[in-house]
């Protein structure tokens, strides 16, 4: 499975982006796809998840009500759509699909909200 993000950027606070992380390879339907960040000088952290047939989505606190995680088996694609974006939320976003135990991730876009 090979994983591709796409979106991401510079944009002001309160202001929003979208993502969208494409898959290839493997059956799309049967992945659980969640993304994840990491801040300069933190630790990558759990942003959210959506379930694989029913698109039964979570979120960090941080990001509930602000984010939101949907998903189209078809496309086989992924969409992360941010809204009113803090500076906080500064950090490099990364998709990652997993099943069986197993874990694939995509690589990492930066994401950058100025004050």
């Amino acid at each position: 499975v090979q994983l591709q993000a796409f979106g991401g950027g510079l944009v002001q606070a309160g202001g929003y982006l979208r993502f969208s992380c494409a898959a290839s390879g493997g059956t799309f339907s049967n992945y659980v796809i969640s993304w994840h960040r990491q801040a300069p000088g933190k630790d990558r952290e759990f942003v959210g998840s959506i379930s694989r047939s029913f698109g039964v989505t979570s979120y960090a606190d941080s990001v509930k009500g602000r984010f939101t995680i949907s998903r189209d088996n078809a496309k086989r694609t992924v969409a992360l759509q941010m809204n009113s974006l803090k500076p906080e939320d500064t950090a490099v976003y990364y998709c990652k699909a997993q099943i069986s135990n197993r874990d694939f991730w995509g690589r990492g876009t930066q994401v950058t909200v100025s004050s």
